[in-house]
């Protein structure tokens, strides 16, 4: 019975090495909530319209299509209408074959009849007309997506 004050020890320092991991997550929570208190202006997802802009342009077509790489055929086409994403994922709307590319890698998108690609953080990064994308970018026909070591062109008339 020697082992019973033993045992009640390492289960009491069991239950404080417990508390004291709960007071750290509790208090990293904490000030991540303090520091972002006030929410961005642009936070709510709704964007005021900008004056002049009567109605959004209808009828721009747009494309991506695969150049090479990615398991795709050359000059395949995906039609841009309600945007897209591209990644290694199932989940992604054109999925690739390649290894340098993430799960969802990046995103196209149109807003207010034009049209954008995103990256989503990806580990590799994206290359829009060879230069890193940071964030979103607007883009223009003839513009070249380069992920890993496959690469899209956008067409847009």
């Amino acid at each position: 019975m020697a082992y019973d004050p033993l045992s009640t020890a390492l289960k009491f320092g069991f239950l404080a090495v417990l508390f004291l991991f709960l007071l750290v997550i509790a208090r990293s929570a904490y000030r991540d909530l303090r520091r972002t208190a006030a929410p961005a202006p642009d936070a709510t997802g709704f964007h005021a319209v900008p004056v002049g802009v009567g109605e959004v342009q209808r009828g721009v077509d747009a494309w991506l299509v695969a150049e090479r790489g990615g398991g795709l055929e050359r000059d395949e086409r995906f039609d841009l209408i309600g945007g897209l994403s591209i990644g290694r994922s199932k989940d992604a709307d054109v999925q690739i074959d390649d290894r340098y590319a993430s799960g969802i890698h990046a995103r196209l998108f149109s807003r207010e009849g034009l049209h954008f690609a995103e990256d989503m953080n990806s580990t590799n990064g994206t290359l829009l007309n060879g230069a890193p994308l940071d964030g979103e970018a607007e883009l223009v026909d003839g513009d070249t997506l380069q992920i890993g070591d496959t690469v899209f062109r956008f067409e847009a008339s």
